[in-house]
């Protein structure tokens, strides 16, 4: 059900104002979903949108929000220059069927750091353009769980966040210690962070954390610290993860940092899992994780299946491995041995060969073979081992004159989201014709069970 209130044509400098100021924030409506509350109001492409219950509209989290209840009054500004008033009612989080210009109806927020171990610092010149943007968004962090620094962070957007109800939000930490923090980050906002996540623990609101170590900065007793501090806001402070820093080779000009030794590892994984188990001991968590490449690095089994609890860091790495491993276990389990034999290529990061070498043995009983190889990655250096990375000139470059079986398999992780193409901007297509084979991106375990079946 809709309502309409009509104020007439507003031909003035006001009127052409708010036109101006609604495009210039890409609040205009850019399509309306056929059957939706919207459209049945009479809401058409390139109309306006001013305000929601009264309140403006600065992106898609107030406007998720305030469309979220039964009854919603839209203020409208039409494409013919007259403004309405529309009360809608529908259910409750029902969509109202909008769509914007961008996603997120505003610019995204650039990062304002300097962080001695930026990635993106440390790019080549060329690759996919996408690759060298900073993004340091609070919003892109509930949206699509980016991890954000929060430095950009005003009271007003503070205030924000806190009545909108942002959460679960995902929080770069990299030390609770305001000196070592603002030195990392080259931020003097930086070390503020203890403040803001006790603001937001305080009124309810939940984050998971991440820090990204680095030798001689971080670690020891600083690393001891963070891990307490972040403790002491649990439940808020959800869980967090530790990720090893990682090094390029393009480094001219940037803050001298090395990678961590396979003895360091070993150090850490030591004193993360009696931290774990002391925890535990006291929370139903572990709360404290480490990324598979601690692991990798150390030539050291990973932890079982269920000690990563629910994944809640599978975006840094932590639990990746075993969770690719565990769907492919389960959708094994439907599954009878094939007549005729088959045999797949696979082609991945360094660090994690070993593990799917053994893993991909559980499918021999299924007459399936999977022969693997790691990319050493030139492109980027190698000190980059995740698959992830692996570029389509070194995957090329590596693997000219094999014999592929049935196809090349790699991760889906090594192509763009929306397009197959590979970091330094080789296509898919082209890698396949360089090698000659068909290359499949493999997103899951249970992706890969279906592929190597059914190919």
């Amino acid at each position: 059900m809709s309502t309409k209130h009509r104020f007439g044509n507003l031909h003035t400098e006001w009127y052409n104002a708010i036109m101006e100021n609604m495009r210039r924030k890409q609040q205009v409506i850019s399509d309306v979903l056929s059957g939706s509350p919207a459209e049945l109001a009479g809401l058409q492409r390139g109309d306006a949108l001013l305000s929601i219950n009264g309140e403006p509209v600065i992106d898609l989290i107030d406007y998720e929000h305030l469309t979220a209840g039964e009854l919603v009054t839209l203020e409208i500004l039409k494409k013919n220059g007259e403004q309405e008033i529309i009360e809608l009612e529908k259910d409750d989080y029902e969509p109202l069927g909008l769509t914007f210009a961008t996603s997120l109806m505003d610019k995204m927020r650039t990062c304002k750091n300097h962080c001695v171990f930026c990635f993106i610092d440390q790019m080549p010149k060329g690759g996919r353009s996408s690759l060298h943007v900073k993004d340091d968004d609070w919003r892109m962090s509930f949206v699509m769980g980016n991890y954000v620094t929060l430095t950009n962070l005003d009271e007003r957007e503070l205030d924000r966040v806190i009545r909108r109800r942002v959460s679960p939000l995902y929080i770069s930490l990299h030390a609770s210690d305001p000196a070592v923090r603002r030195a990392m980050m080259k931020n003097p906002h930086a070390g503020d962070i203890l403040p803001q996540l006790k603001r937001l623990a305080e009124v309810g609101l939940r984050f998971h954390l991440q820090i990204v170590l680095c030798p001689g900065l971080n670690d020891g007793d600083v690393l001891r610290r963070s891990i307490d501090d972040m403790l002491a806001l649990y439940p808020n402070a959800q869980s967090l993860a530790i990720v090893p820093v990682g090094l390029t080779r393009y480094r001219e000009g940037l803050t001298p940092l090395r990678t961590f030794t396979p003895e360091e590892a070993r150090a850490l994984i030591a004193e993360t899992e009696a931290k774990q188990r002391e925890i535990l001991s006291k929370l139903d968590t572990r709360f404290v994780f480490l990324a598979d490449e601690w692991y990798t690095l150390a030539n050291q089994t990973l932890p079982a299946y269920d000690d990563y609890e629910e994944f809640p860091q599978i975006e840094n790495g932590v639990g990746l491995l075993r969770l690719f491993e565990g769907e492919m276990l389960e959708a094994l389990e439907a599954r009878k041995p094939l007549k005729k034999p088959k045999r797949f290529f696979m082609a991945g990061g360094t660090s994690a060969y070993s593990f799917f070498t053994e893993s991909y043995k559980q499918l021999l009983p299924y007459n399936i073979t999977i022969d693997t190889r790691a990319i050493i990655n030139r492109f980027f250096g190698e000190s980059v081992t995740v698959g992830g990375l692996v570029t389509g000139g070194d995957l090329v470059e590596q693997l000219k004159g094999e014999e592929f079986g049935r196809a090349l398999l790699i991760p889906r992780a090594m192509l763009k989201a929306d397009e197959e193409l590979f970091l330094d901007g080789m296509s898919k297509a082209e890698a396949e014709s360089a090698l000659g084979t068909r290359i499949i991106p493999v997103a899951t375990g249970e992706d890969l069970v279906e592929i190597v079946f059914t190919e």
